[in-house]
């Protein structure tokens, strides 16, 4: 079998929020609102289905990433607490909401690479 589309990197596909098959058409319609086909190579995106994976990846590398970082802060900083819940608050909440749509996009273009004859089907 011919493959007619080049190779998509799942990373790149997900830094980028766009179809893993033509590494081109547009994957989302809203902010994380999965789109229903690509604009591009006519994928259905009905199959795809990144459940929570992206969500649980995040809580566990920014909790890697944040924790021992505002552990330093408050050991050499001399804030009270509740400026302390502002400013963490608004970090994690911030990187979340900024790395979710390209954790969800990757996801769904490791689906599409390790399990393509099933997102495909639905084409």
């Amino acid at each position: 079998m011919i493959d007619l589309y080049p190779r998509v990197s799942p990373l790149s596909a997900g830094l980028r929020s766009v179809c893993p098959r033509c590494g081109k058409g547009r994957l989302y319609d809203g902010y994380l609102t999965v789109a229903e086909r690509c604009n591009v190579c006519d994928l259905d995106f009905s199959q795809v289905d990144s459940g929570d994976g992206p969500a649980v990846f995040l809580i566990f590398i920014l909790g890697f990433l944040v924790v021992p970082v505002a552990l330093w802060v408050s050991m050499t900083v001399d804030w009270p607490l509740w400026l302390h819940a502002i400013v963490w608050s608004i970090v994690v909440l911030g990187l979340t909401l900024g790395m979710l749509r390209p954790a969800k996009a990757a996801v769904i273009a490791l689906q599409y690479r390790y399990r393509r004859s099933e997102v495909e089907k639905g084409s």
